[in-house]
């Protein structure tokens, strides 16, 4: 790191602080706050969702297997995730906005309530809320650990340096700074990968090594498929994905439920979609490129940083540590925002058991708040992860395996042909796909690792299965009637009016 790239990278810092303080002035109640008043524009949402679904990841991780696999990462990742997003549009996107229009919901659990009952809605959201947290600490070690790669930064400086940021902007502009930040951070991303997408190509002799790098490669590197990443996990993933990204990650929730109309929706998710299948092959090229340009690395995970180091002046290294720092400040930031909407939604108002609703400046005041003391606990947890070990690890291993489980009552919930499925559905599908998960990882081990190559797939999609089939199971042993529960479900496949922003609430399905 040369001055010039600490200028670029703390000139990014304060621009995305100054977003946060001019998206303070469109934030007047927590509807605004959460959900941006309903009037989040359809690519700007689209590039919002695109930005929240990944972090720093990509450049550790994910490089490493773009170095060992080659083009099967994209395969797995991207090419998934586009197509869950594709089925999300016609299944799941459009009713979010619709739940925005017919019960006034800021928050992805608050409509759980209306459809199964409390006490299903207080587990899913109290399980995910906590847990979340340490999902999140994790990923400020993680942008740390890249600080200090690059610029030998201490981790703890790295934590609070990246975080307090993030809780800046996040606290003082709720969904609308999370928004616009996130399209700022998409802008810089483009510029530094385009510096290095550049950088690689001249290194290896201009634009034929796009196709000329797989001649050099070994031949396993060009397959769709390869290692772990077996067409059984690809499959397995378009499952998980097509959950997670539709909602079931409750900060992608908020771009759907901020948009105007189902139809807005709709776009925004196809955009998003789009971007997963062309943006990573721009990302994606240096990492497959790596084994020819830095040959024998003993830390893949390392490749991304070093040809960055190799390969880019000052200033333009500045530039792409700031796009990775991008990514896990958009979905942290997020994430924040709708946890908060969950604790103020929905946590708080069963604590206080009163039937009188908070104010709507009282209500804005404690989604600030909890937008801060979840952004502070987060960073206390990571700059205290040594003290944790294994704990710590396995708290976020539980949070990947609950995501499932939360999510089927909640995106199934939404469906008609799922109706009769309901509270004792939406927990004892939570519970099964919590059980198969931990036997799996501690009771059937060495059975599950005897699958060799499929074991990947067995273990990232049983439990997501045993929720769904045991959530179908339960509406057929125990069918669930409620008049304002179908009601509910059947409003939310109605496009009449759908490009009508202020829906007139039906009657029986008012909050």
């Amino acid at each position: 790191m040369h001055a010039l790239d600490w200028i670029v990278l703390s000139g990014y810092f304060v621009v995305m602080v100054g977003i946060g303080w001019w998206s303070k002035r469109r934030v007047h109640n927590a509807a605004d706050f959460f959900t941006a008043g309903g009037k989040m524009p359809w690519w700007l949402a689209g590039i919002s969702h695109h930005m929240s679904g990944y972090s720093a990841a990509v450049f550790v991780g994910y490089a490493a297997l773009a170095y060992t696999t080659g083009f099967a990462v994209y395969v797995w990742w991207a090419i998934s995730i586009t197509i869950a997003c594709v089925v999300g549009s016609f299944l799941f996107a459009p009713r979010w906005p619709r739940l925005r229009q017919r019960l006034g919901i800021i928050s992805p659990l608050e409509y759980l309530t209306t459809r199964y009952n409390l006490p299903a809605q207080q587990v899913l959201a109290w399980s995910g809320t906590a847990l979340k947290i340490f999902d999140v600490a994790a990923k400020w070690a993680a942008s740390a650990i890249l600080l200090e790669s690059f610029a030998g930064v201490p981790l703890s400086v790295g934590i609070i340096l990246v975080g307090g940021v993030t809780m800046v902007y996040s606290t003082i502009g709720g969904l609308w700074a999370d928004a616009l930040t996130d399209f700022g951070q998409f802008v810089i991303q483009f510029v530094a990968a385009i510096a290095l997408l550049i950088a690689a190509m001249a290194k290896l002799g201009g634009f034929s090594s796009i196709f000329g790098i797989w001649e050099q490669l070994p031949p396993s590197h060009s397959a769709p498929f390869g290692g772990n990443l077996t067409i059984a996990f690809f499959l397995a993933y378009i499952v998980i994905s097509t959950v997670s990204y539709n909602g079931g990650t409750w900060n992608l929730a908020q771009r759907f439920i901020a948009a105007p109309t189902g139809s807005s929706a709709k776009k925004s998710i196809l955009l998003s979609g789009g971007l997963y299948l062309v943006w990573p092959l721009v990302l994606f090229f240096p990492m497959w490129a790596a084994p020819l340009l830095l040959p024998n690395l003993a830390k893949p995970e390392q490749s991304y940083a070093l040809l960055t180091e190799m390969l880019l002046p000052a200033g333009l290294v500045g530039l792409v540590l700031a796009g990775m720092f991008s990514h896990t400040m958009a979905m942290t930031s997020s994430d924040a925002n709708a946890i908060s909407s969950v604790i103020t939604r929905d946590i708080i108002p069963a604590l206080r058991r009163s039937k009188k609703p908070l104010t709507s400046k009282t209500e804005l005041a404690a989604g600030r708040l909890s937008v801060f003391l979840f952004i502070g606990l987060s960073m206390l947890i990571a700059l205290s992860a040594d003290s944790f070990g294994g704990v710590l690890g396995l708290l976020i291993l539980w949070f990947g395996a609950l995501v499932g489980p939360i999510a089927i009552p909640m995106l199934l919930g939404m469906l008609a042909p799922f109706k009769r499925c309901g509270p004792s559905a939406a927990l004892f599908s939570w519970a099964a796909g919590l059980i198969v998960f931990a036997v799996n990882k501690y009771v059937l081990t060495a059975q599950v690792a005897a699958l060799g190559d499929l074991a990947q797939a067995v273990s990232v999609a049983a439990p997501i299965l045993a929720s769904i089939a045991v959530y179908c199971l339960m509406g057929v042993i125990r069918p669930w009637r409620n008049e304002e529960s179908d009601a509910l479900v059947d409003s939310l496949s109605v496009d009449v009016a759908d490009d009508v922003e202020d829906q007139a609430v039906p009657a029986g399905v008012r909050a």
